[in-house]
């Protein structure tokens, strides 16, 4: 990492804009090149180690990474059980990531449900911006979505991410991103 990279500090700087009535738009920078972000998004041993609140306790972190393939999380917080789940569409590493998401609380959900999130992973003197385009089946689903508070979880998330990108090269956690 270059030395200029290691003086910065971007958490909570995720933003969330709405370019659509059925979409919204999550902007955030990673100090890292593109292929250790896709490789935090897309490996179980760090998606835990980032994802979700430091409190929460894994129960299931499963990633079948390829195009059709099935991912599913699911933690605890206190006496409450949390889980989303999707499928794979599409996998061009390091750049471009397409899945569906469910939260596992929606009662009987139906393909058309899912929503459809569109990761672009683009790196630029070794700072990678990352955009995730979640598009959701309509206004009122996007809207439920976005009034959940989960903009508060999705900024402890990304520093997470940011803090385990960051940690020294010849730290095990790094060797292990690397």
């Amino acid at each position: 990492m270059t030395s200029n990279t290691a003086l910065r500090n971007r958490h909570g700087s995720a933003v969330i804009t709405l370019p659509s009535d059925t979409d919204y738009l999550i902007t955030r920078q990673f100090d890292a090149p593109a292929r250790l972000v896709f490789k935090a998004f897309t490996t179980p041993e760090l998606v835990r180690r980032w994802w979700g609140f430091p409190t929460s306790e894994w129960l299931v972190c499963e990633i079948d990474l390829r195009v059709g393939g099935q991912w599913r999380y699911v933690v605890r917080e206190g006496e409450m059980e949390i889980g989303f789940n999707g499928e794979y569409r599409e996998i061009a590493p390091p750049h471009r990531l397409v899945n569906t998401e469910m939260f596992e609380g929606v009662p009987d959900p139906r393909p058309e449900d899912y929503a459809v999130n569109t990761m672009t992973l683009e790196e630029v003197d070794g700072v990678t911006t990352m955009k995730v385009l979640v598009h959701h089946p309509s206004r009122e689903v996007r809207d439920m979505v976005l009034a959940t508070g989960m903009e508060s979880g999705m900024q402890v998330s990304y520093d997470r991410m940011e803090d385990l990108l960051r940690e020294d090269a010849d730290a095990p956690a790094a060797a292990a991103v690397g």
